[in-house]
């Protein structure tokens, strides 16, 4: 090959890989990306009933939706809204939850949440739970992030498990518990 030829070639194939690098500019971490950035999973008072998950996810450059939480580990998981309704806090299913650009989605006691059932008792043991986040973005882009389990408080879990599940045909959680779930304490 000519110098002159092996320059031109060379100079295209820089030329083309400097404009692969700028359309990947997010990518490359100068922009905002979607990240779940942190969370726990409290398990329930007793293995009957179900453990709870909050966690954290920063919004990327534009607004996106959370479409759903998978957990292979775990029989099934729901994500749910705390509500307050005529002086009674129950619960109501959510099918997607709004991410805002650059903002926050924030899953905590007393709001949004995870209801989690019958996790793998190897994930228990191993104090983590593989989980996949699904968003509307990128053919449905999935996250996956291990939330860390915390063993039930002596109290009978946090703030976020006491509220009316009887509506969810979940039963009851807290001071309005049956009598036969009371007696197996």
């Amino acid at each position: 090959m000519k110098p002159f030829a092996r320059r031109a070639l060379i100079g295209a194939a820089l030329g083309a890989a400097a404009l692969t690098l700028t359309g990947c500019k997010e990518n490359l971490g100068a922009g905002p990306q979607l990240n779940v950035v942190g969370g726990y999973i409290q398990l329930g008072a007793t293995p009957d009933r179900p453990a709870v998950g909050y966690f954290t996810v920063t919004g990327g450059p534009r607004d996106v939706k959370l479409m759903a939480v998978t957990a292979d580990l775990a029989q099934r998981v729901e994500m749910h809204e705390s509500v307050k309704e005529n002086g009674v806090v129950t619960m109501k299913p959510l099918m997607s939850a709004d991410v805002p650009a650059e903002g926050k989605l924030q899953f905590k006691p007393g709001g949004k949440h995870l209801m989690i059932w019958n996790i793998n008792p190897a994930a228990v043991r191993a104090g983590k739970l593989p989980m996949a986040f699904v968003f509307t973005n990128n053919n449905n882009e999935r996250i996956l992030f291990d939330l860390p389990i915390k063993q039930a408080s002596a109290a009978g879990g946090d703030e976020g498990m006491a509220m009316d599940h009887s509506k969810m045909g979940h039963g009851t959680m807290g001071a309005e518990e049956p009598a036969a779930d009371a007696a197996k304490k």
